[in-house]
């Protein structure tokens, strides 16, 4: 089957042992396909050169990107952009919305 943009498929979070595979003609419609979509969770880069799919991992809009693989560690953050959600779990940020923030103003003594 044809894979296209327009498919329920490369539109909505399908979770599962599930990928689609779109040709692309350069690095530039690549990118344009992963961003062409409301969600934003997770995706993965595969290619030889890890500075080249580094450099492509930072143009991607998703809240983590796998370069020849993927790895979840309890100290690094987890979590979606757009409407995959903008919460984290996990690391320092994780933590963050269990925290609630006082500021406290005092006169300073003459």
């Amino acid at each position: 089957m044809n894979v296209t943009t327009d498919m329920a498929i490369t539109r909505e979070e399908v979770f599962g042992p599930v990928v689609t595979i779109q040709g692309y003609e350069d690095e530039d419609e690549a990118i344009r396909l992963a961003n062409d979509t409301d969600l934003g969770l997770s995706g993965s880069i595969y290619g030889r050169d890890v500075e080249r799919a580094y450099a492509l991992a930072c143009r991607v809009r998703t809240g983590q990107v796998g370069i020849n693989g993927v790895e979840l560690a309890p100290s690094v953050p987890f979590g979606g952009r757009k409407f995959s959600g903008i919460g984290r779990e996990g690391g320092p940020e994780g933590l963050e919305g269990f925290l609630e923030t006082k500021a406290v103003f005092m006169p300073v003594p003459a």
